[in-house]
C-alpha cells in the first residue's frame, strides 16, 4: 500500500518567511490561499486587475497584487487559473517574474503532462492537490481538519521540491487526513477520466437515460426526477462515508438484490470498451487536444453542449421540483 503522510511528515517550517503567490481566485485559489494565510504564512493573490475576482479578494483579507508583480520575488508560486489559459499566462506573466529555485505549484497535472507548460529547468515543479472542491475544502479546514491531497514531483531543482509539497498541504489542513503521493501524469489521465467516464460525464448520462427511460414509457416526469436524480445523493452519501457495502446493507434487501442482479446489463463489455478507449484518447492527448481547440476559439461546442443540457427536460423538471425545497 502506497505510503500516507500526515502532520509529522510535514514542517509547515518550511515556508515560514517564504512570499507565497497564488494565481487565481477562483474555486481552490480562494480556498487555498484563505487557508495557507490562516495558517500563518505570507500569501499574496495574483490577478488581472479589475477582474471580478480583486474585490472579492481584496474583501476576504487578501493581499492582492498584478500577476507579473505577485510573482516576482515569490518563492512559491500556485498556477492555479483554469487549465486552458494557464498556459499564455504563464508565458506572458509567470515564467519572465520566476526566480530561480522558486516551486512552481499545480492543482492538477493537465499543463504539464500535455505541454501547454514548459517551466524552465532552474525551478522546482511540484503539484499538491486537494481532493476535493474549494468550498468544501475551506469549510473543513475552519472545522479544523482537512481534505485528502496528492502530491508529485516533476522536477526537483532546489532537492527541497518534496518538503515544500508536503508543506503546502499542511497548510490547508490535508495532513491531517492524509497525503498521498503520485506523478503528474498519473494526476492528471485518471482525473480526467474520473471526471468523463463516471464522477461528471458518466453519472449524468446514466441520469438522463434512466429519466428519458421512464418518461417515453408514461411516466410523470416528477416521478422519474425524484427516482433517478433526486435520490442519487442519498446513495452516494452512503458510499462515500462507508464504502458500497455500507450503502449495500443500508437499502432494502429488495434494492439490493435488484441491484446487485441487474446492473450488468446497465454496464456491459461495451460500456468497458467505450472506456478504455476513452482513456487512451486521455493518455495519448486527443482529448486535451480538442479542448484546448475548443477553449481557443471561443468554447462553441462546449457553450451548445452547455445550452442543450440546461434545455433537457430532467433540467426543466428538476428547477421547478428544487424550487419545492427552498425555504420561503
Amino acid at each position: 500500500m502506497a505510503k500516507i503522510y500526515h502532520d509529522a511528515d510535514a514542517d509547515l517550517g518550511v515556508l515560514k518567511g517564504k512570499k507565497v503567490a497564488v494565481i487565481g481566485f477562483g474555486s481552490q485559489g480562494k480556498a487555498q490561499s484563505m487557508c495557507l494565510k490562516d495558517s500563518g504564512l505570507n500569501v499574496v493573490v495574483g490577478l488581472r486587475k479589475g477582474g471580478k475576482s480583486w474585490e472579492d479578494a481584496k474583501k476576504n483579507g487578501m493581499k492582492v497584487d498584478e500577476v507579473p508583480k505577485a510573482v516576482k520575488g515569490a518563492d512559491v508560486v500556485m498556477v492555479l487559473i483554469p487549465d486552458e489559459i494557464q498556459g499564455a499566462v504563464f508565458e506572458k506573466d509567470i515564467k519572465p517574474n520566476l526566480k530561480q529555485g522558486a516551486a512552481l505549484d499545480f492543482a492538477h497535472g493537465f499543463g504539464i503532462t500535455f505541454g501547454t507548460i514548459k517551466p524552465p529547468k532552474n525551478v522546482d515543479v511540484i503539484m499538491m492537490a486537494p481532493k476535493a472542491p474549494g468550498p468544501r475544502e475551506r469549510e473543513v479546514f475552519l472545522e479544523g481538519f482537512g481534505v485528502p491531497a496528492l502530491i508529485a514531483v516533476h522536477q526537483d531543482f532546489t532537492g527541497n521540491a518534496k518538503q515544500v509539497a508536503l508543506a503546502l498541504a499542511k497548510g490547508i489542513g490535508a495532513t491531517k487526513a492524509g497525503v498521498l503521493e503520485t506523478d503528474f501524469r498519473e494526476e492528471a489521465t485518471s482525473d480526467l477520466f474520473g471526471e468523463q467516464a463516471v464522477l461528471c460525464g458518466g453519472v449524468t448520462a446514466l441520469i438522463k437515460a434512466g429519466f428519458d427511460t421512464l418518461v417515453e414509457d408514461g411516466y410523470q416526469p416528477e416521478i422519474a426526477y425524484f427516482e433517478c436524480l433526486h435520490e442519487l445523493k442519498l446513495i452516494v452519501d452512503l458510499i462515500q462515508s462507508g464504502g458500497m457495502m455500507k450503502m449495500w446493507t443500508a437499502v432494502s434487501n429488495t434494492a439490493e438484490f435488484g441491484g446487485l442482479s441487474t446492473r450488468d446489463r446497465v454496464i456491459t463489455p461495451d460500456t468497458k470498451k467505450a472506456m478504455k478507449k476513452m482513456l487512451k484518447e486521455i493518455q495519448n492527448g486527443k482529448f486535451a487536444e480538442t479542448w484546448l481547440s475548443d477553449a481557443q476559439t471561443g468554447m462553441k461546442k462546449l457553450d451548445a453542449m452547455e445550452k442543450a443540457e440546461a434545455e433537457s427536460r430532467v433540467e426543466v423538471v428538476g428547477k421547478e421540483i428544487r424550487a419545492l425545497f427552498e425555504k420561503k
